[in-house]
Parts: structure tokens; C-alpha cells; sequence
């Protein structure tokens, strides 16, 4: 089953990277949220220049789906290149009291500069940036503690800028999600896609399905092969992607006339389970190790 060349870079997403340069100058600090599944692949290389000059925080969202371990060795990478990092979860709402004291921290001599001037309880201002769909408005939410921002499970809803009052003594600016306009690894393209950063709707949905299959036969083959129940993981390794995936597909008993397997429902069912964590808390990339496939954690700020 050949790789996809994924890219994806819709008209509000050049105007996402206008609207950050623009804005910067009105925030304290920036908080950038990747997917702690993909904490590479989902780290945009042009936000540490679009928001050069400001601290950066960044955050490792939807820990709850992602294996622990890894979790761990990521936020260990970040700190080690001496940046800022947390994991969250803002379903779960792990971590999530840890953000207003981090930033405190961070921000502690603006803050005692503002004593000193008589401006004591000013508020801190944060610009959110991230890829589409990593949790960004669920964060927002969360930290205000009632809906303000649209929520869905796609990516591109957020299309505007807004500021948002939280109560941790913060002001967000959440900005739409930005990818950027190529991908130099066919990879990064694949977890982003995988992950639902980038639109089902322009994807060939059974080849990534298909491709899911190899990655989780080679990051998680125990969780895999149980959750479908295809035995023992070692006799799958000489198959495609989508042999894999047909035989997903005869196990759940997705048959149509003359006892062809239905792929596409397959494939759907497939992407949607991962998606939602029902195969297991599965991380597509460690950094140092061949699912990273060495790529960069880019954590300095």
C-alpha cells in the first residue's frame, strides 16, 4: 500500500500566521499545545519563529490517550533543552492545575515589576498556538470553567481570533489552528492525518487505515492484536497494510454481498477507536527512538 503525500494548507491558516505576528505584541507569553501522541509531528516549525521573543509554554494535551511511559520521556526531553513543559488532559483534567503556577513562574519578574509600579493583580496575557485540532478550544474551556470556545472532534472549527477570560488569572487569545505549507517527511503528514489534525474528507480513508495498521502493529502489536482479536502479532509482520486491515475488518464481521469485507467501514471503525483511545493509550512517537525516527523535540525557548 504506497504512502500518501499529505498537505494540507487551507486559506485560513496563511491568515492564522498573519494574525499571531500581528497579535504578539499584545501578549505576555505564548502557551503552544501538541498532541502527546505526536508531540513532533504536531509541533508546527514555524511557531518558535512566529512567536520569537516571548516566553513559551507548551503543553502535551490528550494525555489520557497516549501511553504514559512516553509521555514522561517527552516532557523529560523539553525540560532537559530547558523548556517549559506539562502534560494535560482537558477531558480527564489532568495537569490542568499546574498550568496558572507555571505561568506565574515563568512570568514572575514582569509580575514583580508590576508590584513594584502599584499594578498588583494585573492580569497575564497568553497567545494559544497549535496545530488544528489538538485540544486548544477544550483548554479554553476547561480553564474558564464554562463553554466559550467551539468544540468538535475536527479540525479548522476555531477560525477567528478571540480572547477569553479564564479563571486562573490569565487572558487567552486563541488563535485558529496552523499547520504549515509543506510536509518534509512523509511521516509527520501521516500522524498528523491518523491523529485527525487534518480533514478525513481529503484523505484516501482506507489507505490511512491501512497505514494505521502497520503503526500500531509495530508500536503497540499486544493492544492492537487483542482489541481485533488477530492472535499472536509475530505471523502479521510480512502483511500490507491492507491485508492488516481486511482482516480487522473479517473479525468485526464487516461483510457485504458475496462475502467481500466492507474496507471503508473497516477503516472508519478503525480510525475512530484510535482516536478515542478504545485500542489502548498508544503514543506513535518517543523521542530518541525509531517512531521518532530522530527527529528534533525543538523544545528551547
Amino acid at each position: 500500500m504506497p504512502s500518501q503525500t499529505i498537505q494540507w494548507f487551507p486559506g485560513h491558516m496563511a491568515k492564522t500566521r498573519r494574525l499571531i505576528a500581528e497579535n504578539l505584541k499584545l501578549v505576555d507569553l505564548t502557551i503552544e499545545l501538541r498532541d502527546a501522541r505526536i508531540p513532533n509531528s504536531s509541533r508546527n516549525p514555524e511557531i518558535k519563529t512566529l512567536t520569537a521573543g516571548k516566553p513559551r509554554l507548551v503543553l502535551l494535551t490528550k494525555t489520557s490517550l497516549a501511553d504514559p511511559a512516553a509521555t514522561e520521556k517527552w516532557i523529560k526531553a523539553c525540560r532537559e533543552e530547558g523548556a517549559e513543559a506539562l502534560a494535560i488532559d482537558s477531558v480527564t483534567g489532568e495537569g490542568m492545575n499546574k498550568i496558572a503556577p507555571t505561568v506565574r513562574r515563568m512570568m514572575s519578574e514582569k509580575l514583580k515589576r508590576y508590584e513594584e509600579k502599584g499594578m498588583t493583580g494585573r492580569r497575564l496575557k497568553a497567545m494559544i498556538v497549535g496545530v488544528p485540532n489538538v485540544g486548544k478550544s477544550s483548554l479554553v474551556n476547561k480553564l474558564c470553567g464554562a463553554k466559550k470556545a467551539k468544540v468538535e472532534d475536527r479540525p479548522g472549527v476555531t477560525l477567528n481570533k478571540q480572547w477569553v477570560t479564564t479563571n486562573a488569572g490569565i487572558d487567552l487569545l486563541d488563535t485558529p489552528g496552523v499547520l504549515w505549507p509543506k510536509f518534509e517527511d512523509a511521516r509527520t503528514g501521516e500522524n498528523l492525518a491518523l491523529t485527525g489534525a487534518i480533514r478525513d474528507a481529503i484523505l484516501d480513508i482506507e489507505t490511512m487505515a491501512g497505514i494505521l495498521c502497520l503503526r500500531l502493529l509495530e508500536v503497540a502489536p499486544t493492544a492492537f492484536c487483542t482489541r481485533y482479536k488477530l492472535g499472536d502479532p509475530a505471523p502479521l509482520s510480512d502483511l500490507k497494510g491492507h491485508e492488516l486491515l481486511a482482516l480487522v475488518g473479517r473479525k468485526r464481521g464487516y461483510l457485504i454481498s458475496g462475502g467481500e469485507i466492507d474496507t471503508e467501514r473497516a477503516a472508519t471503525m478503525l480510525l475512530d477507536e484510535f482516536r478515542g483511545g478504545k485500542i489502548g493509550r498508544i503514543s506513535l512517537e518517543i523521542p530518541g527512538e525509531s517512531a521518532d525516527k530522530g527527529a528534533d523535540t525543538d523544545a528551547d525557548t
